[in-house]
């Protein structure tokens, strides 16, 4: 089986190899018996293998009917678990499922934002490019008019210059110059004139370079600020690409652990299957061998009734007839009945079942002992059932009765003949179970009847 496997489901596909060994040889036992072929004549005894792996000593129906009953009753429990955890494995992956969609919507929440995100980080740089080209040309227009000025500037000062070097020629050039009183005037009006113009020129060359000077400070900030925008819509790029990569994992997580989950969902349920199968070959070989044990019982009751007619005849004593099946047991543990033999809610598993026996509550490390004489067939672990004895006291009114300890704190025998009363154990909460108490059941031909029936 899968690794993912609960741990029972692992072991259970180890014990499968021993139970149809089994199962297959009590059949053939069993057919052996209904054909009317001698019993010593079947299948040898060293190939029906328990659960534990022990071999039974004989071949006669009577045992190996308790060894089927033993493997029916493991398979069962194996059954109960594998199907507890196919629930829980089911529910799992309906959770699981029931995300995907939510996880596809994130995902798809993410993309948009992302697109968004992209489209005005895109607007940005068209922005930031424009920004800079302006804030380029205004510096080139702030460069020019000051070489402008500078150059106004250099020509103001050299023909300042060349007035003050001559200023005492100047005016006498100018009146030996002019031919006339009003050409005089006229020349000395010109050169102020020419000062004035270029002042003029001087003062608008300083007013534009004003001009661009506040305009290269004002496209410098506009560029300043769009690339702070930039920055921060790149920023919100890289923040929604990384919550969509997130949804993008968050999704393949789920997807996978769904995959998983229903791999393992459909391993549980393969194995539920196979056990199943095995369980109804396991009660067939049951059938089979109680309708020997059946068959058996008349048999030996019908030899039973002509010895006593025999007896009747000849005018002898009849010896009395066997007691009645109420009252054969004693009770097996002290403390106060809190479950009865029935349907009920398991309190663990949480789903209706069988209770299948008596709960008697006591103190952890109470006696149990032996409803009655009887040989010990088994004494081990169980599933569910934890620290579990069974004891079994032979045919009794036709059936072939088996009591059984269970979730018990300690062993105190696991082999061998015990006697009514004796301590076999002490009671504990091993396996599945909520407290302090003892399981107790009765099977009448491996089957689960009421302990009350015999107490």
């Amino acid at each position: 089986m899968s690794a993912n496997l609960p741990r029972s489901g692992r072991l259970a596909s180890v014990r499968r190899g021993a139970l149809g060994v089994a199962v297959a040889c009590s059949l053939g036992l069993a057919a052996a018996s209904l054909s009317g072929i001698p019993v010593a004549h079947a299948a040898p005894a060293s190939t029906v293998s328990g659960l534990d792996g022990s071999t039974p000593g004989a071949t006669d129906p009577n045992t190996a009917k308790k060894q089927v009953d033993r493997q029916i009753q493991a398979l069962k429990g194996q059954l109960d678990e594998v199907g507890a955890h196919l629930a829980n494995a089911y529910l799992a992956l309906k959770r699981t499922q029931a995300e995907l969609p939510l996880a596809q919507q994130a995902l798809d929440q993410a993309t948009a934002v992302v697109a968004k995100a992209d489209l005005y980080n895109s607007q940005m740089t068209v922005q930031l490019q424009v920004a800079q080209a302006n804030e380029a040309r205004a510096i080139d227009e702030l460069a020019s008019t000051q070489a402008h000025l500078s150059q106004n500037r250099q020509r103001v000062a050299r023909f300042a210059s060349q007035l003050y070097q001559d200023q005492g020629m100047g005016q006498l050039s100018v009146a030996l110059s002019a031919t006339t009183p009003d050409d005089f005037a006229n020349r000395i009006a010109m050169t102020d004139t020419v000062m004035d113009v270029q002042n003029q020129s001087l003062s608008r060359l300083a007013t534009a370079r004003a001009a661009a000077t506040a305009q290269e400070a004002h496209i410098t900030a506009l560029r300043v600020q769009v690339a702070a925008a930039k920055k921060a819509a790149e920023a919100a790029l890289a923040k929604a690409q990384a919550a969509r990569a997130a949804a993008a994992r968050a999704q393949q997580q789920l997807q996978a652990l769904a995959a998983q989950q229903l791999a393992q969902s459909k391993n549980l349920a393969a194995q539920a299957a196979a056990e199943k199968k095995q369980l109804a070959a396991a009660q067939k070989v049951q059938a089979h061998l109680q309708a020997v044990l059946v068959a058996r019982a008349k048999a030996a009751k019908a030899a039973a009734a002509r010895r006593a007619a025999a007896l009747r005849r000849a005018g002898k004593r009849v010896p009395p007839g066997p007691a009645t099946a109420s009252g054969f047991l004693s009770r097996p543990s002290d403390g106060w009945i809190s479950s009865e033999f029935g349907m009920r809610f398991h309190p663990i598993l949480h789903y209706w079942r069988l209770h299948a026996g008596r709960d008697y509550a006591a103190d952890c490390g109470t006696p149990i002992r032996a409803a009655a004489d009887g040989q010990i067939i088994s004494a081990g672990v169980v599933s569910g059932y934890g620290n579990r004895t069974e004891i079994d006291h032979g045919i009794v009114r036709g059936v072939d009765l088996v009591t059984t300890y269970n979730h018990m704190e300690r062993f105190a025998v696991t082999s061998g003949r015990v006697y009514r009363g004796e301590v076999i154990g002490y009671v504990g909460t091993s396996g599945e179970s909520t407290g302090c108490h003892l399981h107790f059941e009765t099977y009448e031909d491996g089957v689960p009847r009421d302990p009350r029936r015999w107490l």
